[in-house]
């Protein structure tokens, strides 16, 4: 009898390549070849020599890993003094910083949540927040994308500890959460309020400071914003924020804090040296929402159907997956990076190109951008098989 466990795995790989959903990898060089709109480096602070510097000087002092959990031997004056400058920088109490965004967001749902709880999440969120809530082991109500009335609805049936959790600006569409309604809400509900600011911090607010401080939320006691460090700040990494006590919870109980070596030191003193150039430099943030505007008024000005963008993502609508990712080959032969995003990425099932609208970009690129990606569009009659 032959033994063969992951045949199955084959007929996974040719349904995938008959609906146009086959992913792969591309290493790139050291050295940037492609006009880049497709990495998530808003501030454009990933190559900027202070931050290289930081991160560098870390590793030196520190070692080029955290050596074990944070619990242990993985928590160094280094981690502690992004933590503090995390909080202050973004408006909160305290701060605890992880491997990820997306540990980021798995220790605040389990933590904060479990049997007997409820979790109410946008039809919109990432992964990492669908993960935690199925992992969580509380009632997870998933609810129409940015509707705190839905959301009210369901809190209304519910008798006991709740949350509610969103991105904050939502990473296919780019548009931004309805936060001060939400926060609401979960006044009204007596529920706390999660919000994930992967796509905020750096770009909203009086200087980058996020999301939540534009709303006049930041630093609220039933407010919780998780980050990564790997976009705006240009490192890699995830934090989350909030009162000292639900962060003191988090360090005692949440598993992916707890058994998960800390992160790297090169990491963290690569994100502290952004912290300091985007608090020396606040102009960073705006010019990442003017660059945004400028994309999508010319991209929508040629024809082409475009999302509004509330902070620096840009998304451009494919007739099928595979003209969008035909259309990301193209531009990538015409010397530029973009985002393709196909199920299960976007939750509406629609494909696009996703654009990073990134701070350092010149008046140059920005015409270059728009240029290629016109010219490289597909025909509309492309049918849409997504």
């Amino acid at each position: 009898m032959s033994f063969a466990p992951f045949d199955w795995i084959d007929a996974e790989a040719r349904h995938r390549a008959a609906a146009g959903l086959v992913r792969t990898l591309r290493p790139r060089d050291a050295e940037p070849e492609l006009l880049d709109l497709a990495s998530n480096d808003y501030l454009g602070l990933t190559r900027h020599p202070e931050v290289t510097a930081a991160a560098a000087a870390a590793a030196h002092r520190w070692g080029a890993g955290a050596t074990g959990s944070r619990l242990v031997t993985g928590s160094t004056a280094l981690h502690a003094e992004l933590e503090r400058e995390l909080a202050a920088f973004c408006g909160f109490e305290a701060a605890l910083v992880l491997s990820s965004g997306y540990a980021a967001n798995l220790a605040a749902l389990t933590a904060l949540s479990g049997r007997g709880s409820l979790i109410v999440s946008d039809a919109g969120n990432h992964a990492s927040i669908v993960d935690g809530c199925r992992l969580s082991r509380a009632e997870t109500a998933v609810v129409p994308h940015a509707d705190p009335d839905a959301v009210a609805k369901v809190f209304e049936a519910h008798d006991g500890r709740a949350i509610a959790v969103t991105d904050s600006v939502f990473s296919v569409d780019g548009d931004a959460a309805p936060l001060p309604a939400l926060a609401e809400v979960c006044r009204s509900a007596n529920a706390a309020l999660v919000v994930d600011d992967a796509h905020g911090l750096g770009v909203l607010g009086d200087g980058g400071r996020g999301a939540l401080a534009a709303a006049g939320l930041a630093g609220g006691e039933g407010i919780l914003a998780t980050l990564t460090l790997s976009k705006s700040l240009g490192s890699q990494g995830g934090a989350v924020l909030g009162p000292a006590r639900v962060i003191d919870h988090l360090v005692n109980t949440a598993r992916t804090f707890i058994f998960d070596t800390g992160l790297a030191p090169a990491a963290v003193g690569g994100a502290l040296g952004a912290l300091g150039v985007l608090s020396r430099e606040p102009e960073r943030a705006a010019r990442a929402r003017e660059v945004a505007t400028a994309l999508h008024t010319r991209l929508t000005a040629a024809g082409l159907e475009a999302v509004r963008p509330d902070a620096a993502v840009v998304s451009v609508r494919a007739p099928s997956a595979d003209a969008a990712v035909r259309w990301a080959a193209v531009c990538r032969t015409a010397g530029m990076a973009v985002g393709c995003f196909r199920p299960p990425s976007v939750p509406d099932g629609i494909s696009r190109l996703r654009l990073t609208a990134r701070a350092d970009l010149t008046e140059e690129q920005i015409t270059t951008a728009v240029a290629t990606i016109v010219a490289t569009a597909p025909r509309q009659a492309d049918a849409d098989v997504s």
